[in-house]
């Protein structure tokens, strides 16, 4: 029997969403169908990507919503285990013996955890749950993280990722506060699992150096798109699709690619840290133009069979900010909504929506008011918190009563080519920075690209960052035709105004010591921008630092990229943030209402530098 909680008159229902075991775990809870609160556990944890039981990210948003586990009406988990092992299963006896390496990983943790997720949250719970515990599809998590906190009454919704139980991609059609998934293409064919497999083989990460192959496409041309099309992948013309597995091996082996995948580029695969050659940025700008193909014709075929004029997005492929400019530039549909947490971690959210509404059967409230609340939904810190870390550090700062004050001292700092850390509000959920979890940068500075690259993010070189502008001068700097940007989710070529012409004789990597605008440091070789746009209801501090910005210097653009360094996640806490202020090359410090100023700090002990170390 499912308790409600009563507060004076009325009655409030709170339902806990969990990922977990697979790559980005994190927790979600809503109360009576409003996000409360959001977080993926890696921030707590400060393990890249954990995809452990998200203990720590469960116990924040309790506190935060200021409940105790008894409160709860609901626990959800983001897919059926019982389901995705028999998938495994199927896949390791059909490509048996050689799945034999696979099977002897995969059963310990299977047998030991995946199975029994009642077991694993009642533990945790320490047996105080009075609640059901639920279970939706991977895939209609997906579906309702991004229909349910849209601003759309009715919409399509389209979901591509790697794979959940079977499915790979999914559409669906979402109408007031129901959601049927109508099509779904299965495992092994999978968009996310294609893009993986050139992310393995260009020598980056999977699962998380798939921006890296979508940043360096500009610096090659599409020259292998037909032998992709012809051998890799066939595509048919509704944008359904099939992957030949002669050149995959994920089925049986740790890695994404077989030998005839080699074979067929004619090199072998790139060790990771090794030269990028005009060939591997050829093979980055071939497999985008294949996503971008496959996106739009499956999006055209979703506006035939819908008839609707909306369209949502999720899915760790709907993070592919290029695939998704030239979806909106196409104008197949009138209005497109992106949730900012489109992978894993926001499975956690689409489960425990997915409950209240489509079990549940309440009604759905919708609002002008942004229901995702600008992702705005991890913790944040009081002066006073942030003042006891910053005594025990010892770290010497300027305290401001006034926080109009510090927005103008940041944005003289910036005008004069400081880099700035920048820590206020509650932390982003999902993998971008919007403002309050980011370093801070000049865009007009030519050579601050490379510089934040080398000796900020300690990453590659080639890697563009993002310019945050102010909603209303949008389109003053890019293309994007009076569409809005808040979730930094969509690319689209800067405008004639501030467009500079390069030589076009120059190729790869030269290309980066040429200045395609004037926010340089913005601008991708190809002339496009991954951009934020802020609104002063958005977040109303980020957007004063950026309008005192454009006060001095008459230009509303500022550099904004995560607050971390490669390796580490994006700072939740002040500990973070200072640690990761100190091992790197930023000049000052923003906290709520304190700055501090690098050349001013103690030298951190050994200790503390170690425990950031990428």
């Amino acid at each position: 029997m499912m308790m409600l909680i009563m507060k004076g008159n009325f009655k409030m229902t709170f339902i806990l969403g969990i990922s977990a075991y697979y790559h980005d775990s994190a927790a979600a809870l809503i109360k009576d169908g409003e996000i409360i609160a959001a977080a993926q556990e890696e921030r707590f944890s400060r393990l890249k990507h954990d995809s452990s039981f998200p203990k720590n990210a469960i116990n924040y948003c309790l506190k935060e919503a200021g409940i105790t586990p008894e409160d709860l009406n609901g626990v959800v988990f983001y897919e059926k285990p019982f389901i995705k092992f028999e998938r495994i299963l199927e896949t390791i006896l059909a490509y048996a013996p050689k799945s034999l390496i696979s099977f002897i990983d995969s059963m310990p943790v299977w047998l030991n955890t995946k199975l029994f997720i009642p077991n694993q949250i009642d533990k945790f719970f320490d047996k105080k749950l009075k609640c059901p515990i639920y279970f939706t599809s991977h895939h209609e998590a997906h579906q309702a993280s991004a229909f349910y906190p849209s601003p759309f009454e009715k919409s399509a919704v389209l979901c591509l990722d790697g794979v959940g139980e079977w499915d790979t991609t999914s559409w669906g059609i979402g109408d007031k506060n129901k959601l049927k998934i109508e099509q779904v293409i299965e495992f092994p064919h999978s968009l996310g699992l294609l893009y993986s497999t050139f992310t393995g083989f260009l020598g980056f990460k999977v699962n998380s150096g798939e921006y890296k192959v979508m940043g360096l496409a500009p610096y090659g041309q599409p020259i292998y798109k037909d032998l992709i099309l012809d051998n890799i992948v066939d595509v048919k013309d509704d944008g359904s699709f099939w992957l030949n597995q002669k050149y995959f091996a994920y089925c049986n082996k740790k890695r994404m690619y077989s030998d005839n995948f080699s074979e067929l580029f004619g090199i072998p695969p790139r060790k990771p840290e090794t030269e990028l050659t005009q060939k591997h940025m050829d093979i980055a700008s071939s497999i985008q133009a294949v996503t971008n193909e496959i996106i739009l014709k499956l999006a055209k075929n979703i506006k035939e069979k819908s008839q609707m004029n909306n369209l949502c997005l999720a899915g760790g492929c709907a993070l592919n900010c290029v695939a998704n400019g030239i979806l909106l530039k196409e104008k197949i549909f009138e209005n497109i909504w992106i949730q900012p947490a489109s992978g894993d971690a926001g499975g956690a959210l689409g489960s425990a929506l997915c409950i209240y509404y489509q079990v549940l059967n309440n009604p759905r409230n919708l609002s002008e008011e942004s229901l995702q609340k600008y992702s705005l939904l991890g913790p944040k810190f009081s002066n006073e918190e942030i003042k006891n870390v910053l005594d025990s550090y010892n770290a010497q700062y300027e305290f401001f009563e006034n926080i109009t004050d510090v927005e103008k001292i940041i944005a003289k700092e910036i005008s004069e080519g400081k880099i700035a850390g920048h820590f206020a509000g509650r932390m982003e959920y999902g993998p971008r920075a919007l403002g309050n979890r980011s370093i801070l940068a000049d865009p007009r500075n030519p050579e601050m690209q490379k510089k934040l690259n080398l000796a900020i993010k300690k990453r590659e070189a080639f890697r563009p960052f993002a310019p945050s502008c102010l909603e209303e001068d949008a389109d003053y700097y890019f293309k994007l035709n009076g569409n809005n940007s808040p979730y930094m989710l969509l690319t689209a070529n800067v405008s004639d105004n501030i467009k500079l012409e390069t030589d076009m004789n120059v190729k790869g990597l030269e290309r980066l010591r040429l200045k395609h605008s004037q926010i340089p440091a913005v601008t991708h070789v190809d002339y496009s921008a991954r951009i934020q746009t802020v609104s002063q209801k958005s977040n109303p501090h980020y957007w004063n630092i950026i309008n005192e910005f454009k006060k001095i210097t008459g230009c509303s653009v500022i550099v904004n990229t995560s607050f971390n360094v490669r390796g580490e996640p994006i700072v939740c806490s002040p500990k973070d943030a200072y640690r990761c202020f100190m091992h790197t090359d930023m000049d000052i410090l923003i906290m709520e209402n304190f700055i501090l100023y690098k050349d001013k700090q103690p030298l951190l002990n050994t200790d503390d530098y170690k425990t950031i170390d990428d």
